[in-house]
């Protein structure tokens, strides 16, 4: 059976489903740098730390050059304006039903402070 290919907003969030590959993409928000400055805070080996930048580049979430011997990497944010859109538009639904159930609230209050100034505490 084929698979269908993944689109990028799948592919960047599988890349950062892991807690590494997040923890490389806080570090190179910082700005450019080696590989292997980049493997030094992690407890595992210098190639799964390769594997790890291979998934973010696929997902378009970092890129690496070639300086001689260095493979500087570097964030790409702009490949994380396609999780800020579609979080975006949850972010509108919540907020819209947060303020939907703000107005319903403020319309109890103010029919408990109403009864309560009519004398009528709403028990028979």
């Amino acid at each position: 059976m084929i698979q269908p290919a993944p689109d990028r907003l799948s592919a960047t969030f599988a890349a950062l489903a892991d807690p590494t590959r997040r923890a490389i993409l806080a570090r190179l928000a910082l700005g450019e740098t080696s590989v292997s400055k980049l493997a030094a805070p992690f407890e595992i080996s210098l190639p799964a730390v390769s594997r790890h930048l291979k998934v973010l580049e696929r997902a378009g979430l970092i890129t690496r050059g070639r300086d001689a011997q260095m493979r500087p990497c570097k964030i790409e944010a702009s490949a994380l304006i396609g999780v800020d859109d579609w979080l975006a538009e949850y972010r509108r639904l919540w907020e819209a039903r947060l303020d939907r159930l703000d107005d319903y609230l403020q319309q109890l209050k103010a029919q408990q402070a109403s009864a309560r100034e009519s004398g009528d505490d709403g028990k028979k």
